[in-house]
């Protein structure tokens, strides 16, 4: 499978957090000679799903670009702890300046696709596509919703200007579910609009005004079940809201289409690594 790497956001965001972690100059790095070079590699040390590469690449590549580095796994390849990940070589001064935002990328990434698999492979013997949010680290997303990719998910829109996505206080400000959808309509035909509702009564609502999803918002696993005979794959339909991994299997499997969660992105948990100097020319 083949997952497109947004370059664009790759490069800036390297460029902004070195910015931001080296400022005026890295100042502890002038204690090591101008010329040294040295051996290194980073140390996985927990079972993970290994995201991120194409970040690390760009950070050494952006600090010097005489750096190498030698992948010994795969980008979305499933680790086991104590998996040393990748070996690299050059100017030490570059490769310590730029430690922390190759590592700061790498487990956040990590984390975000190990959780993301964890879940995929709960509900990998169901027909439900899992999908991520707009819940993400800010300036972030791209890199995140990669992750989501790598770790088997599936992206939701990646912002307010792609699709459609009519939630409660939409509603509420522009008139009603129906004429929402309508308006929508007339303004971005060819968008996909999705609309949320927060129950039956608002289901059936939407289904005649025929939008492409409805979001079936913090419903009950029961009430679920109800839309999936009510709808009858008329339309697609997604469930969101307050799902976990004690209850996605049990969501999956009343038929729904889409699964989001918030959380893959909101809540991951960084991945422990550490970059290790084995050897320096003295």
């Amino acid at each position: 499978m083949t997952i497109d790497i947004p370059h664009k956001a790759l490069t800036e965001n390297v460029s902004t957090s070195l910015a931001e972690d080296i400022g005026g100059g890295d100042i502890t790095a002038l204690l090591i000679p101008k010329q040294q070079n040295c051996h290194a590699h980073v140390l996985c040390r927990e079972e993970a799903i290994i995201c991120g590469t194409p970040w690390v690449n760009e950070v050494f590549n952006q600090l010097d670009s005489q750096i190498e580095l030698n992948w010994l796994c795969t980008e979305g390849e499933k680790v086991k702890s104590n998996t040393r990940i990748v070996n690299i070589f050059g100017n030490t001064r570059a490769i310590l300046t730029g430690e922390r935002t190759a590592l700061n990328f790498l487990q956040m990434m990590s984390g975000t696709a190990t959780r993301t698999r964890e879940n995929v492979n709960l509900i990998k013997d169901t027909q439900a596509t899992l999908l991520d949010t707009r819940k993400t680290i800010p300036g972030l997303r791209a890199a995140q919703k990669y992750a989501v990719k790598i770790g088997g998910g599936s992206n939701h829109r990646q912002g307010l200007f792609d699709a459609y996505l009519i939630k409660e206080n939409h509603i509420q400000s522009c008139g009603g579910i129906t004429l929402a959808i309508q308006t929508a309509r007339k303004l971005k035909p060819n968008k996909i609009l999705e609309i949320e509702v927060k129950n039956l009564e608002e289901l059936r609502e939407a289904m005649t005004a025929m939008p492409d999803i409805i979001m079936l918002d913090n419903f009950s696993k029961l009430d679920i079940e109800q839309a999936v005979k009510i709808n009858n794959r008329r339309l697609k339909l997604e469930a969101s809201g307050g799902i976990n991994q004690n209850s996605l299997s049990s969501i999956a499997k009343t038929g729904i289409d889409y699964i989001s969660a918030g959380s893959l992105t909101k809540h991951c948990r960084a991945i422990d690594l550490s970059l290790i100097v084995s050897d320096s020319d003295f």
